[in-house]
């Protein structure tokens, strides 16, 4: 059974489709002119609309317009005994209606028209459906041979000393090589869709065991954790406890975009890491909606400036400001302030003199693979 709404100022045709529908099982409701079908479109959904062309304003062509972005699912059928061709054809080119029936018509001519018109928009949400599982299912085939395989890997950006520039250790960034996952957020958003989150930790982890085992001994390495792994203290644990044996030397960034505080176990977890000798860095600084809480809740060893902050910074006074806000706070939560995005020597010049402890960024060097072999 169908909800149907029926558009026409003649009555008569009114009760009459309204009788056919009823018959053959169908919810029918009933509308005089276009304002009173799109009033009724506001408090319900309807399974196909069969609107009259001419009808009081708006006339049927608008109500089936509208309805479009009202009601996307709606099947939309335009009546008519009078039809300006080009207006129909263009009408069905933008996929305001989906039949056409010409009036004078019989009932059962009525009824397969949207009977037919019902079936192919059943038939092409079915295909659609089956175009999605397949690529769902294909995209989770794809993910399963990058985490198997060497084709995830981490690029490392050196983190520099403000002043001096000297190198004090390095961000892993996330990197693929599989065709299906050219972007860091591609490889993400695909192992949260298949709640895979916690293997491409895994897959991090190892990557990072082995950069740890032939970087040098006097650098950290900067590890991004996603918010989500810290809401499962078991795998904290066990996946952080494999680079126990780095854990002075390791950084985890935990992302201020994020709510991280609304994780129910957050503080258990962070205590287990800064107990366990890792230290917690708040990525993205400036970036979300509660800064300050953050930084005052967990306590980082770091705080990272984001870098839509730091673009253009030599020249523009607001940001100069803001920054050196942040470090205040950074001063005040007994947190290093690191700058992100650093392209310039002017930009490297402004922040150190703003209170930035370290820089990161293409002035000093661009993510690269294999940088230690």
């Amino acid at each position: 059974m169908s909800r149907i709404l029926v558009v026409d100022d003649d009555a008569g045709l009114r009760d009459v489709l309204r009788s056919i529908l009823l018959r053959i099982g169908h919810e029918v409701e009933t509308a005089v002119d276009g304002t009173e079908a799109l009033a009724k479109a506001v408090s319900a959904d309807y399974d196909a609309a069969v609107v009259d062309y001419q009808i009081p304003p708006p006339n049927g062509l608008d109500v089936l317009n509208r309805l479009r972005d009202m009601q996307p699912r709606c099947v939309r059928l335009l009546m008519s005994g009078t039809l300006d061709l080009p207006v129909v054809e263009d009408a069905v080119n933008r996929g305001e209606i989906a039949r056409v029936i010409r009036k004078p018509f019989d009932s059962q001519s009525f009824i397969s028209a949207l009977d037919g018109a019902i079936t192919g928009r059943a038939k092409l949400r079915d295909a659609y459906i089956g175009a999605q599982r397949e690529g769902f299912d294909r995209q989770r085939r794809e993910l399963e041979d990058c985490l198997s395989s060497s084709m995830l890997t981490l690029a490392l950006q050196p983190v520099v000393r403000a002043g001096d520039s000297a190198v004090v250790g390095y961000e892993a960034l996330l990197r693929s090589r599989h065709p299906a996952f050219d972007t860091p957020m591609a490889l993400i958003c695909a192992a949260e869709s298949h709640g895979m989150l916690g293997r491409l930790a895994d897959r991090v982890a190892e990557c990072a065991a082995h950069i740890l085992t032939v970087m040098p001994a006097d650098s950290s390495l900067f590890i991004n954790a996603h918010p989500a792994e810290l809401a499962d203290e078991a795998e904290v644990r066990r996946r952080f406890g494999r680079l126990a044996p780095w854990a002075g030397r390791i950084v985890i960034e935990i992302t201020e975009r994020a709510d991280v505080l609304q994780i129910t176990n957050w503080h258990d977890v962070v205590d287990f890491l800064t107990g366990a000798g890792f230290r917690i860095a708040v990525d993205d600084l400036g970036a979300g909606y509660n800064s300050l809480a953050v930084l005052a809740e967990l306590h980082p060893a770091f705080a990272k400036v984001d870098m839509t902050i730091v673009r253009n910074i030599d020249t523009d006074m607001r940001k100069q400001r803001l920054v050196e806000l942040l470090s205040h706070v950074a001063r005040a939560t007994q947190a290093q302030l690191i700058v992100e995005g650093i392209e310039t020597q002017a930009e490297a010049t402004v922040v150190t003199r703003l209170g930035a402890d370290y820089l990161q960024g293409f002035l000093f060097g661009h993510p690269t693979v294999g940088l230690f072999g």
